[in-house]
């Protein structure tokens, strides 16, 4: 382990604050370990929404969705979704198939397919200990956008599977929950509008056929000497996208700090159920209004849990490229210049990946 990563095990994020580009006052550990005192909060409840009004229900049922997502995103920046339609079945498909892609697949295949950047995002394997240069997480991902699916989007220059996929039958598996999911980008996004006194439609054209990153985590079981090492399983982090869809994972992990206390909140769901949380994105065209949200993943406090593989399949939601991100209308004074997406995001992650990540103008 380097000596960067040795030292993120202790570190808070004020040490890798200038990466940021939007407010963020809160003070964290990366890895729960080190911070001896955290303080949990085990009263507060994550507000529950119900998609269902939105997609099924009239004018009336889409406006008290928007209020109730608007107001539950504003309060902390997650929500848990309801009633979205995506048959659960889906998610029980991808979790054996995360379970096989990682433990099926030979290291040597693996690194074949080491993560780098296409465009903003930085796609494809990540091994164990190497999601970030800043901590040694204790979890492989691997991240697939969207031009490594089959979506139809360029009939006549379909992506060649094999470039992106070891296994390029797993496409299928995850392209199927990723097109549910597409279909919930718009009405979450005009629903963030319409509470924001915006035209609902304002994001149509930009978030269709968008890209997205399409992550999956592999958490293996932890030994002794992993779980002496006081590294997190992910570090401390808020994501840098427009918003992100996490179907409930089966097992504890996920903490959530609320802004208000500075106390986190251990959250797990009911299966079937979406996690829905707010990027870097999300709060900078929201003129704050709309927090990022601190989020880390730590050991399952039941000793026979860590022992078990865990499994998460995370959708971010992004903007192409040259799309500009501005201060919405009606907000206030701007607090922030229009800047293009991928100068923004690739100026955010090289806090993780390194400096010479970053785009310039």
């Amino acid at each position: 382990m380097d000596d960067r990563k040795s030292q993120g095990v202790g570190s808070t994020n004020r040490e890798f604050i200038r990466y940021d580009q939007v407010e963020k006052r809160q003070t964290y550990h990366l890895a729960e370990a080190a911070d001896a005192a955290a303080a949990f909060d085990e009263d507060y409840a994550i507000r529950t929404c119900d998609l269902g009004r939105f997609l099924r229900g009239g004018e009336a049922d889409r406006r008290a969705f928007a209020t109730e997502l608007g107001e539950a995103l504003e309060a902390i920046g997650f929500a848990v979704l309801e009633g979205h339609g995506v048959d659960p079945r889906l998610y029980d498909r991808a979790h054996d198939a995360v379970l096989e892609l990682f433990t099926q697949t030979p290291l040597e295949e693996k690194m074949r397919f080491r993560a780098h950047r296409h465009g903003s995002v930085n796609q494809g394997y990540f091994p164990i200990k190497e999601t970030s240069g800043i901590h040694p997480d204790l979890v492989e991902g691997w991240v697939f956008c969207r031009r490594a699916f089959d979506l139809g989007d360029d009939p006549a220059a379909p992506p060649r599977l094999e470039e992106f996929w070891p296994r390029p039958e797993a496409e299928r598996v995850f392209r199927e929950m990723c097109l549910a999911h597409e279909r919930l980008i718009l009405p979450v996004m005009q629903s963030l509008l319409g509470h924001l006194g915006c035209d609902p439609h304002l994001y149509d054209a930009r978030l269709t056929g968008t890209n997205f990153g399409q992550r999956l985590n592999y958490y293996p079981p932890l030994g002794p000497d992993e779980e002496a090492s006081g590294a997190g399983r992910l570090l401390g982090h808020e994501d840098v996208d427009m918003f992100t869809f996490l179907p409930a994972p089966r097992i504890e992990g996920l903490q959530v700090l609320n802004r208000a206390s500075m106390k986190w909140i251990r959250l797990s769901p009911p299966p079937g159920t979406i996690i829905l949380n707010t990027g870097d994105y999300v709060q900078r065209i929201a003129n704050d209004r709309l927090p990022s949200t601190t989020h880390r993943v730590s050991p399952p406090r039941d000793p026979e849990l860590r022992r078990r593989p865990r499994v998460s399949f995370p959708m971010a939601v992004y903007l192409w490229e040259d799309e500009m991100l501005e201060v919405l209308p009606g907000l206030g004074p701007a607090r922030y210049p229009p800047v293009r997406a991928i100068e923004f995001h690739t100026r955010t992650t090289s806090k993780f990946y390194g400096d010479d990540y970053a785009v310039e103008k």
